[in-house]
């Protein structure tokens, strides 16, 4: 997370190995304004490089400082991954679980914008193994490791929870402006969503063919649906109780209620 202990960790291995990899995340860019921008984009400029908290504004600027500092300390033998969404079993996070896990609760759904609303997130095994892919095969650049842009809609992915859902269930697509209006907001309450417009026009259609070239491989939705829902239902009941994101029962039903009250009119 700080370009102080990439330094430090990159400069007592630099004699001892051939390649360095750093994890780092598609939020060093600093737009997302347009469809199929690649690893050459523009990266985020912090206005202090010397932050050493890491916040939701300089989390982005101290990765891509991160990024440089292990170049700095090992030119030509670095590997950057920058990954979106990382999903799948183990997530603590529960943005993507928030899904299947409320799909598999049966009922109205509700559902943002439309089935065509893109999203992009990768499996945590499947970056896992293109890491280790990129190790053996000693494939020094810089990687989007992401799904193939425009592949994955939110449509997709609540058809996939139904497929597993152990309850019947309806998606409700609202619009994004209803619920803007109701103080509904994109990632956090509704996860794995922003609306495809304006300054965030390019989101979920980054382009990852560099890592799709490099050997990067995706299992199926169905199957990261699936598996997520089954380390959800494994965990403890406590812990179900209190979701890290997306919105609360009661928070939904009420935004449903409005919703059908205004589509009726």
């Amino acid at each position: 997370y700080l370009p102080a202990d990439v330094s430090r960790s990159a400069s007592l291995l630099e004699k001892a190995v051939q390649q360095y990899l750093i994890v780092s995340t598609i939020s060093v860019y600093a737009k997302m304004d347009r469809p199929g921008l690649d690893e050459n984009s523009e990266l985020i400029v912090l206005s202090d490089p010397t932050v050493d908290k890491v916040t939701n504004e300089t989390y982005g600027g101290l990765k891509a400082l991160s990024e440089k500092a292990a170049e700095a300390a090992m030119p030509g033998k670095v590997t950057v991954v920058r990954p979106g969404l990382i999903v799948g079993p183990g997530d603590n996070t529960d943005r993507f679980t928030y899904w299947p896990a409320r799909v598999a609760r049966g009922g109205d759904i509700l559902a943002p914008e439309s089935p065509n609303a893109p999203t992009q997130f990768i499996d945590v095994r499947d970056l896992a193994n293109f890491l280790l892919h990129l190790i053996e095969q000693r494939n020094i650049g810089t990687f989007n490791a992401d799904a193939q842009a425009g592949s994955i809609t939110m449509g997709k992915v609540m058809n996939a929870c139904l497929k597993v859902s152990p309850k019947a269930g309806k998606p409700v697509w609202v619009s994004a402006d209803f619920l803007a209006e109701n103080n509904v907001g994109p990632w956090m309450d509704l996860p794995c969503w922003i609306p495809a417009k304006g300054d965030e026009a390019g989101f979920g259609r980054r382009s990852a063919k560099k890592a799709l070239a490099a050997g990067l491989k995706y299992r199926s939705l169905d199957s990261t649906v699936r598996d997520t829902l089954a380390y959800w239902n494994a965990l403890p009941a406590a812990r179900r109780a209190k979701p890290g994101a997306g919105l609360s029962a009661e928070r939904e039903a009420e935004v449903l209620a409005k919703w059908a009250t205004k589509t009726k009119k």
